[in-house]
């Protein structure tokens, strides 16, 4: 006779609160979840984003920090690699990262169905190689041969084995799947396409809808309350795209006032050189008189150094002499 492992409730592992979230607010630490929306509402941007953020450190759409980096593995299966290239290369852009060292795998086969042992085996293999903390596959629709999506009993298995991915190499797993075309005015998990397992299944859940020429992005979570919506907007990052949050069309969103010196600092940390006031704010999303204001702050508490190049972090390592 085989028993099942068992302990004392009071003996349950603790987590620590620092540690709860992947994505402060947005992605709970190695939780399961949707990234859902209907066609052409910015679902793969979102993704990458998480991406991105997970595998840097820095804040995801310049708002939402990542208490922990760590590699991501990353499965694109609706765009080319050219395609997934450009776009990851913006976001870098928008957060000022250096592209070249982004902790972030992308997986190259022209196919990956999770429906196939030998596919379910390489992915695990892969995982077990590259240990990441953060498992992006985008979308449902590519990653089985002919899962009736409406059929709970079909849907189920595959969300089954994702969740045992999660439970044994303690990452976080992000599904991007498609809403039914015409259900905006649906509830945002009743609005996916298929059976009710995914929203079920979900421990973080993410949703995209357009209303006219507004985009707006739907937080829920099992275990955490949920803002209220928030609206998005595609920006130019150079030659490329990336997410933004807004407060208004084409105006940067306003960060709580006790993170700015967080994210003022995250992003000199971020840079290898010296920034100016204006990369610093489009860097952090914030207003020109927030980030003056706590520039001069950290300035005088010797947490930052004014140069004549822009500012840095103070530290032994600051290669340019302080103004005088």
């Amino acid at each position: 006779m085989s028993l099942l492992p068992v302990c004392v409730a009071h003996s349950l592992e603790h987590r620590a609160p620092e540690r709860r979230w992947l994505i402060e607010s947005l992605w709970s630490e190695e939780a399961v979840g949707i990234v859902g929306g209907e066609p052409k509402c910015c679902k793969s941007f979102l993704a990458l984003d998480m991406a991105v953020a997970v595998a840097s450190g820095s804040p995801c759409l310049r708002r939402f920090a990542v208490p922990s980096k760590g590699p991501v593995l990353l499965y694109a299966a609706e765009d080319a690699l050219h395609v997934v290239r450009k776009r990851l290369e913006g976001i870098c852009n928008a957060a000022h990262l250096d592209f070249a060292r982004l902790d972030l795998q992308v997986i190259t086969a022209p196919s990956l169905r999770l429906d196939l042992a030998a596919d379910r085996e390489s992915l695990s293999e892969t995982i077990v190689l590259l240990r990441p903390r953060m498992l992006v596959l985008d979308p449902f629709v590519r990653l089985h041969r002919s899962i009736d999506e409406n059929h709970s009993g079909e849907v189920a298995p595959l969300l089954a084995y994702l969740r045992d991915l999660q439970r044994l190499h303690k990452l976080a797993v992000v599904l991007v799947h498609h809403a039914k075309k015409g259900a905006a005015r649906a509830r945002a998990g009743q609005a996916l396409r298929g059976s009710s397992e995914f929203h079920a299944w979900g421990d973080s859940n993410l949703y995209l809808r357009r209303s006219g020429e507004s985009l707006n992005l739907s937080i829920e979570h099992r275990a955490a309350p949920s803002p209220a919506p928030l609206p998005l907007g595609l920006v130019e990052e150079g030659p490329a795209l990336a997410l933004a949050l807004c407060d208004s069309p084409g105006e940067p969103a306003e960060p709580p006032s006790d993170s700015a010196a967080e994210r003022t600092e995250r992003a000199l940390a971020n840079s290898p050189a010296p920034l100016s006031v204006t990369a610093i704010r489009n860097s952090c999303h914030m207003r020109t008189q927030t980030v003056t204001a706590c520039l001069a702050e950290l300035v005088r508490s010797g947490r930052v150094l004014k140069t004549s190049a822009g500012y840095t972090l103070a530290g032994p390592v600051a290669s340019t002499a302080p103004e005088q």
